[in-house]
């Protein structure tokens, strides 16, 4: 009997086992799948059931879905019903599942926002907040919307300049699936700028071109004015105010290649960098003005060219330049008309050659003009602002000059005006949008100077009262030799014309001193109106009342001074015509501005007399930032069928003439008393340096040089102790005049070179005086 062997039997056997086990795998997996695409697809859905809805209604889910009862059950519909129910951001969770031919959609609703609430925030008001963010009470709470809502709280605390601050959204649940969010902020610290830095400048210096911009550097005193706060806004303005500080200049190439601001590692500060490439100074070379628009008058136009060949290039005058040819164009019958400079540079001898070309402009009508964001300003103050009204034909001339007007008001932080297309292809409709400021201010003053000894003063202003674009003004000033109280109104278009009116109420007392031995209190009343003829040329009307009183006159004063013991009352007319071309009103470095104002009384009271000041001065720039200026002041008094009393006549000295005390120049009474008595004709011209010196170079400190020369005389008065002449006073001198985080400060020293023995003489002045 032969024996199997069993162990190669058994390892066949074996060997079949993995295959078999595979062979039953694959087909429990087919079997799966099967059964998988079976639930997904291919059977008819009865019913779609919701569960989990609190307060919406299972409908309103429905009507989400891309799947529907008697249709098979589609997963590529199943996926778009998800993707619907979750972009409706009501639900936090959802899902869709099948039991049978019932397809059940299980949702988990977001919450309810009960309360919404801020804390930590002082420096910005709860309402401001509330206004930004998105999310509202009784809105449905998301993560994307509260993520959304912090990084808008950020901002507004970047657009503050605090980078620090931080902002935690915490919920708190309440019933009936609702929350309670609390945005709770950290505000952190001010982010100051500590280093203002400029690459590439040859022409300016550091000092001058950080006195261009907003930004500054902080300093001790920078509480005063918060302009060393970061803000990147601000960054863009700067960079726009440099732009055009150098157009302006002659720097026609000109241009900024970066504006940088780096937060310092500790995050505590902001360095800002300007890199800047001045390029060349040009001058203007020839000037046309070509045109295709027939019966122009071209050497009408060239009239109004205020610029000439050979002076330095400045941008600001090619825009003024446009506006008055567009001006002239327009009153000559062309309505329609597109005024562009064709700007060429000679490089090799740098000049900029102009060419105003004069054309045709679109057929376009202003349809209307759509004013946002004023809460306060009163539309008819913004509108009046604009050359266009609605109906007149679009020009971009007078656009752009409304866009500037509404910007020097100072009322908004942000202008943004734009056009939109109208409702025909003729017609524009230009867009106004505005973010107001704060336009009060209160001022508080304190100094001391050589000719009002220690001065005090409080001052409460408003540039835009009422909202009705009104300027109200109510000032104190207490000093040791003289006191001050006004009131002053003005609305800058009165009747709604293009004229100012107002009133100024005032009472000021000036007691006695070395040379004016008696007292003085004056008590007046103007109403005035003013209106511009251009840019240039003012005129303001006025009429004045006021009562004068003469009081408390030294025993030992003249008695010509004596005499005029007691109270003179007057009333008249004036008028002031003011020409300025200065480049800037508050510093001026280029220009000039003359003025000439008249004054008759006689209109009711006792005192009746005429009175002309003709004033002038004018600005050269001169070495590097250094500037020169000239002055010139003329001035006259008469009596109108009676002599000029004291309180009419004019003092020299002082302010006014420095190297002189007050009242020390002109008719004195040389006898035991040596009193001032005042002059009825005077005038006086001076020049001065000024340079900025390298010490100080935050203050702004300047180094002045001046002479001046006048004379004062012809008094109604005559006796043998009455010295009385035309004689020429001269003085020279120097001084230092800086700013300080206790206002400006100017010392001088001033040296009598021509005068007569009898005068008063004052080496040394000192002023300073304080605002914020």
């Amino acid at each position: 009997m032969k024996l199997k062997d069993t162990r190669s039997s058994r390892g066949k056997t074996r060997g079949r086992w993995p295959a078999c086990l595979a062979i039953v795998c694959v087909a429990i997996l087919i079997a799966f799948g099967g059964i998988a695409a079976l639930a997904q697809t291919g059977q008819t859905i009865r019913e779609i059931r919701v569960e989990g809805v609190q307060r919406i209604e299972p409908e309103t889910v429905r009507s989400y879905l891309t799947i529907h009862a008697g249709e098979d059950f589609d997963a590529s519909k199943v996926d778009e019903s998800l993707k619907a129910l979750f972009a409706t951001g009501l639900f936090a969770d959802v899902s869709i599942r099948r039991e049978g031919d019932v397809a059940v959609v299980q949702v988990v609703e977001n919450p309810i926002i009960n309360r919404l609430a801020f804390e930590g925030n002082s420096r910005i008001r709860t309402e401001v907040l509330e206004n930004e963010v998105q999310l509202k009470p009784r809105m449905v709470y998301t993560r994307t919307r509260v993520q959304t809502d912090v990084r808008r709280i950020l901002d507004i605390y970047r657009r503050e300049g605090r980078f620090a601050a931080t902002v935690e959204p915490k919920i708190i649940q309440q019933p009936e699936n609702r929350v309670d969010l609390v945005f709770e902020i950290d505000e952190g610290s001010p982010t100051k700028i500590s280093n203002i830095a400029f690459i590439g400048n040859r022409r300016f210096s550091d000092d001058k071109l950080q006195s261009i911009i907003q930004s500054q550097e902080t300093h001790w005193y920078s509480f005063l004015t918060g302009d060393d706060v970061y803000d990147p806004d601000k960054l863009q303005s700067d960079r726009e105010l440099l732009r055009r500080f150098y157009l302006k200049s002659g720097y026609a190439d000109f241009r900024i290649i970066s504006a940088v601001a780096e937060l310092t590692p500790d995050r505590k500060a902001f360095l800002v960098t300007f890199t800047l490439d001045e390029g060349p100074r040009y001058k203007f070379g020839d000037i046309k003005v070509n045109t295709t628009l027939p019966d122009v008058d071209t050497q009408a136009l060239m009239d109004t060219i205020r610029t000439e060949t050979g002076d330095w290039y400045n941008a600001d005058r090619v825009e003024e330049t446009v506006n008055r040819i567009t001006e002239a164009v327009i009153a000559q019958g062309h309505p329609f008309v597109d005024v562009r400079p064709n700007v060429q540079r000679d490089r090799d001898n740098l000049k900029i050659n102009v060419t105003y070309d004069v054309a045709e402009g679109q057929r376009l009508f202003v349809e209307r003009i759509d004013i946002r964001g004023n809460t306060r300003t009163q539309d008819k103050v913004i509108r009046r602002q604009f050359k266009l009204v609605e109906g007149d034909a679009f020009n971009a001339a007078r656009f752009n000059r409304s866009r500037r007007n509404l910007q020097e008001l100072q009322y908004f932080k942000k202008v943004d005006i734009s056009r939109t297309e109208g409702s025909s292809p003729d017609q524009t409709v230009i867009d106004v949008n505005v973010e107001e400021q704060p336009t009060g201010s209160l001022n508080i003053g304190a100094g001391y100077s050589t000719s009002n000894g220690i001065i005090t003063m409080v001052s409460i202003g408003e540039q835009n009262l009422f909202g009705r674009g009104l300027q109200g003004s109510i000032s104190l000033m207490l000093g040791t030799d003289q006191q001050q109280a006004y009131l002053s109104l003005t609305d800058p278009a009165f009747l709604d014309r293009n004229m100012s009116g107002g009133f100024d109420i005032g009472q000021t007392r000036t007691d006695s001193t070395k040379n004016l031995m008696f007292q003085e209190e004056n008590s007046n009343l103007t109403l005035r109106t003013g209106f511009n003829y251009n840019d240039r040329l003012s005129q303001g009307l006025r009429y004045f009342a006021k009562a004068d009183r003469i009081k408390s006159v030294d025993v030992s004063a003249s008695p010509f001074i004596q005499q005029e013991v007691g109270t003179r009352t007057s009333s008249g007319l004036g008028q002031s015509l003011t020409y300025d071309v200065r480049d800037s009103k508050i510093d001026p470095t280029d220009g000039y501005v003359l003025s000439l104002s008249n004054d008759v009384s006689g209109l009711g009271g006792n005192t009746r007399t005429f009175k002309t000041n003709i004033t002038g001065t004018t600005y050269y720039p001169v070495f590097e930032e250094s500037v020169v200026s000239f002055n010139g002041r003329v001035g006259y008094v008469k009596g109108l069928g009676q002599d000029v009393h004291l309180q009419d006549r004019f003092f020299l000295g002082g302010d006014s003439f420095k190297g002189f005390s007050r009242g020390g120049i002109g008719p004195r009474d040389i006898g035991p008393s040596n009193s001032a008595l005042g002059g009825n004709v005077l005038y006086t011209a001076g020049t001065e340096l000024s340079t900025p010196l390298s010490v100080a170079k935050e203050f702004g400190l300047r180094g002045l040089v001046w002479g001046q020369v006048g004379s004062l005389w012809k008094v109604d008065v005559s006796g043998p102790t009455v010295a009385d002449d035309n004689t020429l006073r001269a003085s020279i001198g120097f001084g230092i005049a800086l700013r300080t985080p206790v206002g400006p400060v100017r010392v001088d020293l001033g040296f009598p070179v021509k005068k007569k023995s009898y005068d008063d003489d004052e080496i040394f002045s000192f002023s300073l005086g304080q605002r914020f």
